[in-house]
């Protein structure tokens, strides 16, 4: 790093007021807001990471054939292109490889404590109190969650599921040990990593079964390997690499990106293609039917696939749709009474993508926890924070574009965004900052309002929704996100000042609750309307 940015650096973290920041997640989110923490000056960083390695979802998962669905020229952090992805859409490996690199490059791998699991995070004296699996605490002024929403993998209530005397396992915790070959093999589902998981088990089982609920949209996935020439171009000239990650995004914003929001033109192109990829790949008019959808194009996760339509047609491959009665110790029954008998069975059912840190217990402001908070579903304000957990963050937190963009250009947005109020404690403006249950309770309705207008909401059962039966996601352009989060507005925070004994002895008493939203007022006030057109 330069001279300048060092020099910057030390002199924030000689200040008194620069704040002390745990991270909680050393994933693509974790990674990316160290990056940014550390550029702006902040030094008293530390990164809590669960596993014994870095990257988050790309190191968990590592099924056979998996790859991001979003284009690899975007998929990587603006500010560092990666030229060396091979194809179109890179796979699960090349992504943690760019993770890991890319630590190293910025100096963000010296900040890891590896595993440590944090267990409980408790304000206490005005100051974070975090606790991890093996009894470690640790004070921080500001916590800042990158545990992103798939580690939680879900598995389906069915009876007997602990009784299989096979070998059995979830997607996100691949058995490398158990060879597939000559075994009989049992998938359940037929989602984004099902559709990625079939064509390589069916390769190299003696049978498959695939267990379909309902059939998905599966969006054809051209993917051309990249040339090595047009790798060294890139790498030779990385403002050409940025310029390809810029238009990327804009192609993606402005195709997919929109017909998962509603845009009738844009729905109605990628049904079309959906179909026409489906007559062309499945000629079977038995089969072909078994495999249209009949819910709404978006309502769930829109697929995007290679050779799925293909695998599901082999001679060794079996489609049994319709509901499972029991799991048996010998395979699967359906609720026709029918069982497959089966050595291996493969959950590929997804993950509570809305428990977001938990089973982190968090406790804020008066003793009022995550859970009370959340009780009758996931709220946050403008994604990334939560009234009541002053001094609390998030990436990719409810209410996210995560379901018509790509994840790390939103928590891009949301970094900026963050640094903006911790900003404010770092300038001497305040101690403590939290949005308003006001703001918040103003966003939320909004944004509810807008999903009746989304793919989403549409009657189908997906991910997408969380416990209460809310669909917890930004309803529109990502380019309204980026407006929405470019400045932080402070008439929508409640901003504190620890009291003068806090400073000498920390140990101030916490902020009541019923009372921060008539606190010290902000030292900006902005009253404009509370979401851009």
């Amino acid at each position: 790093m330069n001279q300048a940015r060092e020099s910057s650096r030390e002199a924030a973290d000689a200040s008194p007021s620069s704040p002390s920041i745990v991270i909680i997640g050393a994933g693509m989110a974790g990674i990316l807001t160290a990056i940014r923490l550390l550029e702006a000056g902040y030094r008293r960083i530390t990164i809590f990471e669960k596993s014994d390695s870095l990257g988050g979802v790309w190191r968990d998962n590592v099924y056979p054939g998996i790859r991001c669905d979003v284009p690899a020229r975007m998929f990587c952090y603006s500010f560092a292109p990666n030229p060396d992805y091979s194809h179109r859409f890179a796979t699960g490996r090349e992504i943690w490889e760019y993770l890991r690199a890319t630590a190293e490059r910025f100096e963000v791998s010296q900040l890891i404590r590896f595993s440590k699991s944090v267990t409980d995070a408790r304000l206490e004296d005005s100051r974070w109190r975090l606790t991890t699996a093996d009894g470690e605490t640790a004070h921080a002024d500001v916590v800042i969650c990158c545990t992103g929403i798939l580690h939680n993998p879900k598995f389906p209530e069915l009876e007997g599921r602990d009784r299989f005397a096979g070998t059995d396992f979830h997607t996100a915790r691949w058995d490398r040990d158990c060879s597939l070959a000559g075994k009989r093999v049992g998938i359940i589902g037929t989602g984004s990593t099902a559709a990625q998981v079939i064509p390589a088990v069916a390769r190299e089982a003696a049978e498959l079964v695939v267990f379909q609920r309902s059939p998905q949209w599966i969006f054809p996935m051209p993917n051309r390997r990249y040339r090595d020439w047009e790798k060294r171009v890139l790498g030779r000239f990385p403002r050409l690499a940025k310029t390809f990650h810029y238009l990327f995004g804009k192609a993606f914003q402005w195709s997919f990106s929109q017909a998962m929001i509603g845009s009738k033109p844009h729905v109605a192109w990628v049904r079309w293609q959906c179909l026409r990829h489906l007559r062309r790949k499945v000629k079977d008019p038995v089969m072909r039917e078994r495999l249209t959808p009949t819910d709404r194009v978006g309502c769930k996760r829109l697929i995007h696939a290679k050779g799925f339509y293909e695998a599901l047609q082999r001679p060794n491959v079996t489609v049994e749709s319709g509901n499972l009665r029991r799991i048996t110790p010998q395979g699967v029954e359906t609720d026709q009474g029918q069982t497959h008998a089966l050595d291996v069975l493969i959950y590929a059912t997804g993950f509570h993508a809305h428990r977001f840190m938990r089973p982190m217990n968090v406790t804020g402001e008066a003793g009022l926890t995550l859970a009370d908070a959340w009780r009758d579903g996931t709220t946050s304000h403008r994604s990334v924070a939560i009234p009541g957990f002053p001094n609390f963050f998030m990436t990719l937190g409810p209410y996210s574009p995560i379901g018509n963009y790509s994840a790390i250009a939103v928590a891009e947005v949301q970094v900026e965004y963050l640094l903006r109020l911790i900003d404010q404690i770092r300038s001497g403006n305040c101690d403590l900052i939290a949005p308003k249950t006001s703001a918040c309770e103003a966003f939320m309705r909004q944004a509810d309002a807008g999903i009746k207008q989304t793919a989403w909401y549409s009657g189908c059962q997906s991910w997408y929704l969380d416990q209460s039966g809310r669909t917890a996601m930004w309803p529109w352009s990502f380019q309204r996100f980026r407006q929405s989060l470019h400045r932080p507005q402070l008439s929508e925070f409640v901003m504190t000042r620890r009291p003068a004994t806090d400073s000498n002895n920390n140990n101030n008493t916490p902020t009541n609750p019923k009372k921060r939203d008539s606190h010290l007022q902000p030292t900006t006030r902005n009253d404009t309307e509370l979401l851009p057109n």
